[in-house]
């Protein structure tokens, strides 16, 4: 199938799978046995120490599928600027940077990948506010996101990752044109959150207003029970999505 046949075939989705490996060909399989059901795929961190631009250029050219590129760039314009431009021929649908770097910084990511919507994240998932409290912010997570999302797309982000439970805040701070993306969901039948402590299910993050929903391990963690487990669990939660 054309590339941009299969793109069109799953971008209506609005799961995004995180494909959290260091294996490459396990992040194939992946793919394969979930494209029916994910509209993005998200390569973050672990992936890209490990295998850098060729191996996102990998998974571009033999799936034909979208990329969330969340690599959270955090440092002054310049560096960002330049560590933009270094990625910026991939062509990511998404590329995430912090908002807490200001609006100048992410000015600087959004003038190096004019193709890709640079993508802010407010508050991690993981962060409680006794957290935010500790590690000195002045208010909750969810004004405090609110204000970072306000903040990065008068600096040009296109898209905002936030908690579910700060989507209403940060549509009334940033209007409804910036797209929403929201880890800290979970399946209604998961068990436990794993590291992360503000969670809610796909459905009810979607019906607050979240354009795309980022969903990992519920979906990965079958894969020890063959592909067709993590096929059937895809489509489950797509299904219970719209």
């Amino acid at each position: 199938m054309h590339i941009e046949a299969m793109k069109r075939m799953n971008n209506a989705s609005p799961l995004i799978l995180a494909l959290d490996t260091s294996d490459l060909q396990i992040a194939h399989k992946w793919i394969e046995c979930t494209r029916e059901s994910i509209g993005v795929y998200k390569l973050g961190l672990e992936f890209f120490a490990m295998f850098g631009s060729k191996g996102v250029e990998e998974i571009i050219a033999q799936h034909g599928v979208e990329i969330f590129l969340d690599l959270k760039l955090h440092d002054i314009p310049h560096t960002v600027a330049g560590a933009t431009r270094a990625v910026a021929h991939l062509k990511p649908r998404f590329l995430t940077v912090h908002a807490a770097g200001g609006a100048a910084m992410v000015s600087s990511a959004v003038e190096n990948a004019p193709s890709t919507d640079i993508t802010a994240v407010t508050i991690l998932t993981s962060l409680s506010d006794a957290d935010l409290k500790d590690l000195g912010f002045a208010s909750n997570a969810l004004m405090s996101a609110a204000q970072l999302a306000k903040v990065a797309v008068g600096g040009g982000a296109r898209a905002i990752v936030s908690s579910p439970f700060e989507i209403e805040a940060i549509r009334e701070s940033v209007g409804a044109a910036p797209i929403i993306i929201t880890p800290g969901v979970r399946p209604a039948d998961s068990q436990g959150g794993d590291d992360q402590v503000r969670v809610m299910t796909p459905q009810q993050a979607l019906t607050r207003g979240a354009n795309y929903v980022v969903i990992g391990r519920p979906i990965t963690s079958l894969w020890s029970q063959g592909a067709p487990a993590m096929r059937d669990k895809a489509a489950q939660i797509l299904a219970e999505s719209i």
